[in-house]
């Protein structure tokens, strides 16, 4: 009888148990050697308050820079309806806010106009509405660059379906269809009586509308335009921004209306070749609106003068109150102001940082005083799980263990 085995037994036997065991190195078994500190009170303390004494004046420097901004902040949202009508009257007190280091008292008047026919585009005049004159006081100088805001409250631009609607497509300046339109996230302001709305979307549809000039120094000799204090519509929006925006490539103006909100600046609503669309890529009011912010109270760059400096004296803005915020609880103003090193002025940041220098060298000395009144002894580091080797084989294999069987600081033992 032949015993031999076959030559498929063979090749069986000869062939390596297959092991999904990782290879003993000391990377793959987590054996590399890392530093693990131990944090002692003499390591622990001088740490505290070297983040302390770091922390504290650097929030101390951002405070000071924050109060060399000067700013004046005139809130007019009830203008329409509070200020006097023919001549001007006193704004509360508590409308007024003003920011100057030498004289920080500023008194403001106000008051309304209505009946007012004002051209939007082209030749075609809206009428009726609404101007807001500001007449205020600048007590100081307001060097270059000086830059206007408009400041709402209570405005949610952060609402999930507000921010996402919009067609990018659109806004690039794309020929776009109807259909296309109807499908994009534009809704419920997509369409109008089978027509695209152009631009389409919440945002675009709630875009700041209210037209405000350049400030006008009364009280000095000099023609109009001598005592206006010329600020631009230009350099106000990001570059970045400005490359998402295009002009309209179609001159197809039936398929395409205003947003509700902006028919009343086209003769019967709608657009034509006589009253085409704006250009977005130069709306940078438009664009400005369209980066919407992140907090229902905001500020948004409407116009900036980056050369001449605003000298001080009594001043008056015109304003076509056209942004209702009242209708929905909300308010607005116009802020002007200037620049420090670290941008314009809030005191927040400076006091996070000393509120964080304050509370590091607090819990430094806490922690000092306890080490001194009532130290704690401290252990021995010899005992520490990362200064014991682990078993050897041979120790497991006889059942014995040479040491102290404590896990490694990975919390696993050799195989």
């Amino acid at each position: 009888m032949d015993d031999t085995s076959p030559p498929e037994s063979i090749d069986q036997s000869k062939e390596k148990k297959k092991s999904r065991r990782p290879a003993n190195t000391a990377f793959r078994q987590q054996r590399l050697k890392a530093w693990q500190p131990i944090l002692t009170p003499k390591t622990v303390i001088p740490l505290f308050f070297v983040i302390g004494i770091i922390c504290a004046p650097v929030g101390g420097l951002l405070i000071y820079a924050s109060s060399t901004v000067k700013e004046l902040r005139l809130d007019y949202t009830n203008c329409a309806r509070d200020a006097p009508e023919g001549q001007a009257g006193v704004m509360p007190s508590s409308l007024v806010h003003p920011s100057f280091r030498a004289n920080n008292t500023v008194t403001a008047q106000w008051n309304r106009t209505t009946g007012v026919n004002h051209t939007y585009v082209g030749d075609y005049a809206v009428t009726n509405l609404t101007t807001c004159s500001l007449i205020f006081q600048i007590p100081e100088n307001m060097p270059a660059p000086v830059l206007l805001y408009y400041r709402l409250e209570n405005f949610y631009q952060n609402h999930r379906r507000y921010v996402a609607s919009f067609y990018d497509q659109q806004l690039l300046g794309t020929d776009v269809s109807v259909d296309q339109v109807a499908d994009s996230s534009c809704s419920p302001l997509a369409t109008q009586n089978g027509r695209a709305i152009y631009p389409c979307g919440l945002i675009a549809n709630s875009v700041f509308n209210d037209t405000i000039s350049n400030p006008v120094r009364l009280g000095v000799s000099g023609t109009e335009e001598e005592r206006t204090y010329a600020m631009k519509n230009t350099s106000i929006a990001w570059d970045s921004d400005k490359d998402l925006y295009g002009q309209r490539k179609s001159t197809n103006m039936d398929n395409i209306v205003p947003p509700p909100n902006w028919q009343i600046r086209y003769p019967n609503g709608s657009y034509s070749l006589s009253y085409p669309p704006p250009n977005l890529k130069e709306d940078e009011h438009f664009i400005v609106w369209m980066r919407t912010a992140g907090l229902p109270t905001f500020s948004k760059l409407y116009a900036r003068n980056d050369s001449a400096s605003l000298e001080a004296g009594t001043y008056q803005i015109d304003i076509i109150d056209n942004f209702r915020t009242d209708v929905y609880q909300g308010k607005k103003s116009i802020v002007i102001t200037t620049l420090s090193v670290m941008g314009g002025k809030n005191n927040f940041l400076g006091i996070l940082w000393l509120v964080v220098g304050g509370f590091c060298i607090a819990l430094a000395l806490l922690f000092l005083v306890t080490n001194l009144v009532k130290p704690r002894k401290l252990g021995d580091h010899t005992y520490l799980s990362w200064n014991n080797a682990p078993p050897s084989a041979a120790a497991k294999g006889k059942g014995k263990a040479a040491g102290p069987a404590t896990a490694m600081s990975t919390g696993r033992e050799l195989s």
